[in-house]
């Protein structure tokens, strides 16, 4: 079996004694100690994405501890950095926690608590860098053209390879997948990357257009072909010309239609309702549908003849219980576009919340995910942001918010992250949200929210 090298921690002070002991301490517990005397040679080891904890002492020769976390914070301020600290250096321990240190140690302090310390630091040093690494691979697929496959699992490198092969060819696709799972996206990204990209884009979902104006909608009709038609009417077939048809839940077509839909497929050409003349079409259709076709055209509910047509080129759209490994990437995709469209910010998630996504069954597929992505940034304050709390559906009574207490919620959100922002001063948040003091105050009793509970973070 292949065994994992220990976490690096760096130990920065200028007596040997303390440098031998701690470093013993933590080797014993499976780290791996860098011991260092001066500050700067420490600064001069450090790489980027340094992957444990930096222990420095307050006071030594040369670089002491605070200059060395405002040269770290500088550098990587999710770097955390422990600082020791004699009798007396109470204040300037709190300042520096103030100024980004991770945590300090008084010394004399056990062995237990150092580890202890370096254990949690070191907790929060993966999960950052996981964060890192997942913003870095967003920035990275958010750079290519047209609509973004986000994932990196096979199932779903498969899928997007399929989805480029087919954008390159002239043909007619299917696309079959479970609710939620993004088939409309999936086929938008086939037609953004074809030739075709420049034209019109044009979804109809079979299932919402009533059956008794569904031939008018996809077909156009002449002035006069039935009661009501005062005007020509182009249809969507007519104005996708040049572009791309997508057919979503066309297992939900009425039978005579489907005939119809076939000689389209067949012929490229369609007769607006009360014409004799063909209007010839180019265009692609991509249909798509969360039922076996094969299955219903067996049983009746589905014509073979259309079905064998359509399934010329058929891409199957995996669940997202089939990708779990995407599920992290895609949850923060998500919460950054509710992010910047709602002007909130939300922390990344813990270890704890990556763990109940990924234990999520998701029978709502990514549909599902975004949904959750979106309340955790708009209401995820109102729950201390534990997601496993958001998706028990504990963050209100009742199953949905109405719309008042959404708006209610959405206000005490932005209520105290205004006041997180300015660390509890009332009149710099008062001018952020321009609000009255007075509207502030009676704002902050009826959340339940206190300005002083923002302020000790700041003060000593």
């Amino acid at each position: 079996m292949l065994e994992l090298p220990a976490t690096p921690v760096m130990i920065i002070d200028d007596e040997a004694h303390l440098r031998i002991t701690a470093g013993q301490t933590l080797e014993l517990a499976g780290y791996e100690p860098h011991a260092f005397e001066r500050a700067e040679d420490a600064l001069a080891a450090l790489t980027p994405d340094f992957p444990g904890v930096v222990i420095s002492d307050i006071r030594m020769p040369g670089m002491d501890g605070m200059a060395l976390l405002r040269d770290i914070r500088e550098r990587d301020p999710d770097l955390p950095v422990v600082l020791i600290t004699g009798h007396g250096d109470i204040s300037t321990a709190v300042t520096a926690m103030r100024d980004g240190a991770w945590d300090f140690l008084e010394k004399p302090f056990a062995g237990e608590h150092l580890v202890e310390v370096v254990r949690r630091g070191i907790d929060k040093r993966r999960l950052s860098l996981e964060n890192r690494t997942l913003k870095a691979e967003l920035e990275a697929q958010q750079s290519a053209p047209g609509p973004r496959l986000v994932g990196r699992t096979p199932a779903l490198q498969r899928l997007a390879s399929m989805a480029q092969r087919i954008s390159q060819v002239e043909t007619d696709a299917l696309l079959f997948g479970e609710t939620g799972t993004g088939k409309d996206l999936v086929a938008r990204a086939i037609h953004e990357r074809s030739a075709r990209g420049g034209r019109p884009f044009v979804a109809i979902n079979c299932g919402a257009v009533p059956e008794s104006t569904i031939e008018s909608e996809l077909f156009g009709h002449e002035k006069g072909a039935f009661t009501g038609a005062v005007e020509r009417r182009i249809g969507k077939f007519e104005h996708a010309q040049g572009g791309t048809v997508f057919l979503d839940e066309i297992e939900s077509m009425p039978l005579a239609l489907q005939v119809k839909l076939l000689r389209v497929l067949q012929e490229r050409s369609i007769e607006r309702l009360g014409s004799n003349q063909p209007v010839g079409l180019n265009i692609r259709v991509i249909a798509a549908t969360k039922v076996d076709l094969k299955a219903a055209a067996e049983a009746g509910h589905f014509r073979e003849d259309l079905y064998y047509r359509l399934n010329v080129v058929t891409l199957p759209v995996p669940p997202l219980r089939e990708r779990r490994e995407d599920i992290p990437l895609l949850f923060q995709h998500f919460a950054v576009i509710a992010a910047n469209r709602s002007g909130l910010e939300a922390p990344p998630l813990d270890a704890t919340g990556t763990s109940a996504l990924l234990a999520h069954d998701w029978p709502g597929n990514v549909r599902e995910l975004r949904n959750l992505a979106e309340r955790y940034v708009l209401l995820g304050v109102t729950c201390d942001y534990r997601l496993e709390t958001l998706l028990a559906g504990d963050e209100h009574e009742g199953g949905e918010p109405s719309l008042p207490r959404q708006v209610e919620l959405f206000e005490k959100s932005l209520i105290s992250q205004a006041l997180a922002r300015h660390q509890g001063r009332v009149s710099e948040a008062c001018a952020a949200l321009d609000v009255p003091r007075k509207t502030l105050y009676d704002k902050l009793k009826k959340h339940g929210l206190k300005a002083e509970d923002y302020r000790q973070s700041a003060e000593p």
